[in-house]
Order: C-alpha cells, then sequence, then structure tokens
C-alpha cells in the first residue's frame, strides 16, 4: 500500500498522524515540510515575550522525539512543488512520492498589506517560531511599539508588551478591537480595559506609511496623525495556504473546501487544519483541529466518520481582561442581549426568538462561567 502523506508539521500535521497511529500501526506516513519539524505550540507565539521564553523554549517536543513517538517519515525542509491528484503523486524539492490518502495541513501566511515608507519591509509580523525569534531579537531593546490591527493577534500582543512593560498603540479602521468576534458592547469594554491598563487605540483610521526616523520608525496614519515607535508588528490577520491546492483542480475559496469528512474535491485529498475550509467556514483555532483530526482519522482508515463540531468557545488571552466567545453560525436568527454587565466583567447572550441560546461571550472575572453557560447552548 502507498503511504499516507501529510503535508505541514504544525498542530493540525502532528495531531492527524496520532490519530491515525492510534487505529493503523503499520501503514508509512510521511510528513513532509518546510521546517525543521520542531512542534511547538503555536498559539503561545502571542504571548510569550513577556514570560521572557525564547523560541527553543516553545519547543515542546523536538522533531526526533516526534517521529520517534509517532513513527513517522519526516522530510524536513522540504517545499512541496505540485499535486498530482490523478497520479497520486507530489512534486517536492526532495523528489516525487506517491500517496494511498494526502493530508494538506498548510496553514496560513500572514495578510501583508501594501504599506508606503522607506521602512515599510521592516514590519514584522509572527506567524511561526522563526518569526517570534526575529520579533524577539528587535523587540527586546524597545520602549514604545506600533501594532497594526485590532484583532484577536494584535489584542494579545499589545496585553503580552504592556507585560513586559513596553508601551503599544494599536492602529485600527474599526471603532473597536476584535470586531470579527465580539457585538459592541463586549468590544468596548475589552478596549476600555486594555486602555485602563496602559493599551493605546487609534481607531477610525490606517497605517499609510512606516519610514526611519533617528533610531526608530516614523508611522503615518490615514488621518494626519504620526507616532513615533522602535518597532512597527503588523498583525492583520491570516490568508490560508491555497495556491498549490487550486493549481491541482482541487476546489478552493476563502480555503480549501472540504466536505463533512475533511476530504477535498479531489479524490484522497484531504485538508485539516487554518487551510481547510468547511461548511461553517474557516476554523483556525485549537479545539476544531483536534475534532476534526479525531473524526478524520477514522474515515482515513476506512470508517467514514462525519465531523462533528459541537460548541467550541475561544479563549482570548489578554489577561488585562480575559475574554471566552462562543461566535454564532452564520444566519442564525436572534440578538445579543447584556445579562451582566459590571466593571469585573460581562456576560452577553445570543438567543433567536424562541429563547435558545446560540452563542455568548464573557469577559474579565466571568469567564469563569464559561463550562457553565456552554452547557445551555443548543
Amino acid at each position: 500500500m502507498e503511504p499516507v502523506i501529510i503535508v505541514g508539521s504544525g498542530l493540525a500535521g502532528y495531531t492527524i498522524a496520532r490519530e491515525i497511529r492510534k487505529h493503523d500501526k503499520l501503514t508509512q506516513i510521511i510528513m513532509i515540510t518546510q521546517d525543521n519539524g520542531d512542534f511547538y505550540s503555536k498559539p503561545m507565539l502571542s504571548n510569550a515575550f513577556a514570560q521572557k521564553k525564547t523560541a527553543e523554549q516553545l519547543v515542546t517536543s523536538p522533531a526526533k522525539v516526534m517521529v520517534e513517538q509517532i513513527n513517522l517519515t519526516l522530510l524536513a525542509e522540504a517545499q512541496l512543488k505540485a499535486i498530482d491528484t490523478d497520479k497520486h503523486e507530489v512534486d517536492t524539492s526532495l523528489g516525487r512520492y506517491r500517496y494511498s490518502k494526502l493530508i494538506l495541513a498548510l496553514g496560513a501566511d500572514v495578510v501583508r498589506l501594501p504599506f508606503g515608507g522607506d521602512a515599510a519591509e521592516q514590519i514584522l509580523s509572527v506567524n511561526d517560531l522563526g518569526d517570534y525569534a526575529h520579533f524577539r531579537s528587535k523587540v527586546a531593546q524597545a520602549k514604545r511599539v506600533v501594532v497594526i490591527g485590532a484583532g484577536l493577534i494584535g489584542c494579545e500582543f499589545a496585553n503580552d508588551l504592556l507585560m513586559a512593560g513596553i508601551k503599544s498603540t494599536v492602529v485600527d479602521p474599526m471603532s473597536y478591537p476584535l470586531t470579527a468576534l465580539l457585538p459592541e458592547t463586549a468590544g468596548l469594554a475589552v478596549k476600555n480595559a486594555l486602555q485602563a491598563a496602559g493599551v493605546e487605540w487609534k481607531f477610525g483610521t490606517t497605517v499609510q506609511a512606516v519610514d526611519h526616523r533617528e533610531n526608530g520608525f516614523r508611522v503615518t496614519l490615514a488621518n494626519g496623525e504620526y507616532l513615533d515607535a522602535d518597532l512597527v508588528l503588523s498583525a492583520v490577520g491570516l490568508r490560508p495556504r491555497t495556491a498549490l491546492a487550486s493549481a491541482a483542480g482541487v476546489h478552493v475559496k476563502r480555503g480549501i473546501v472540504v466536505d463533512e469528512f475533511g476530504e477535498t474535491s479531489a479524490k484522497d485529498v484531504y485538508a485539516l487544519g487554518d487551510c481547510a475550509e468547511y461548511e461553517a467556514g474557516l476554523l483556525p483555532y485549537v479545539l476544531p483541529i483536534m475534532t476534526a483530526a479525531r473524526a478524520m482519522a477514522q474515515t482515513l482508515v476506512g470508517t467514514a466518520t462525519p465531523i462533528v463540531f459541537s460548541p467550541m468557545p475561544v479563549s482570548i488571552k489578554t489577561p488585562a481582561h480575559p475574554i471566552s466567545v462562543q461566535p454564532v453560525k452564520a444566519g442564525v436568527a436572534g440578538s445579543w442581549e447584556v445579562a451582566v454587565s459590571e466593571e469585573a466583567g460581562l456576560k452577553l447572550l445570543f438567543t433567536d426568538e424562541a429563547g435558545h441560546l446560540h452563542g455568548f461571550v464573557l469577559t474579565g472575572a466571568r469567564v469563569t462561567e464559561r463550562s457553565a453557560v456552554v452547557k445551555l447552548l443548543v
């Protein structure tokens, strides 16, 4: 039998490899990765600096250990060049390999906006361990950082820098942080809490240019303001890696489209993690990856098992004002109601006309109620 090939050594890649091995001890698993294959927790990248963690300390299991534990063949520092779905082959920088099943755990790239200025190329982004090591070396001597983007990653970095004693100014075109996840009431509570802790916000505007200035940078905003900084960090979002799948004729929208079993439009080709697009959309979080991997592994070894996502609240690592949110599925009619509003935290519930609970937001001290509220979801 031809091997199962997994492309990507992040959480998705290693999790599906582990799950397959629970059911199948013999089939060869080949993992192709563009890095060295060390395993680390990617969510830690946005809150590790204040803990004084080095990139090396974030590695929880070196590649050698993962290879031995799972019993797989690792092709490290290899580039996937093309996929031939008819021949069931992948072309890599290390040669061509046939597969029985192919799992694309490609991840996502940071979105890079076109900024003006003579220092635009020096704007940093953090998307992997190498990026974090570079960021850490640059930010160690900084006192002022401009963060572009007030989404989940931008807010987590702003809070982490604050805890490390570094002043951050967050620039975003919206009117409050985390607009993709939170209703305005909750977003404003987060804004006020982080502002009271020391984060500065610049809402309703965008960064136009970043230029060199003495020993740092001058950031020009669309509203005419200038910000001086020692470092500029972009956190405006991620874009699923879909180019190779698209070139192979696989159906792609924002991500690589998969069915209820995780299979793409190409037979025997599956997608998992940040690159995969489910009926519910993109789910770039830890719990969906774990859930999908467990079901997908059963399918891969011969027992067709649909992927069913139970409620999976998202935790946002902002210690100045913690957040737990269960996003509402697209198309669900209803409204947000404030159940509890106090300085220590908020509880917001999204219910339909019949009073059924479809989503919630807990902030501050209220995040301790997460388990109890999850049980009330339909």
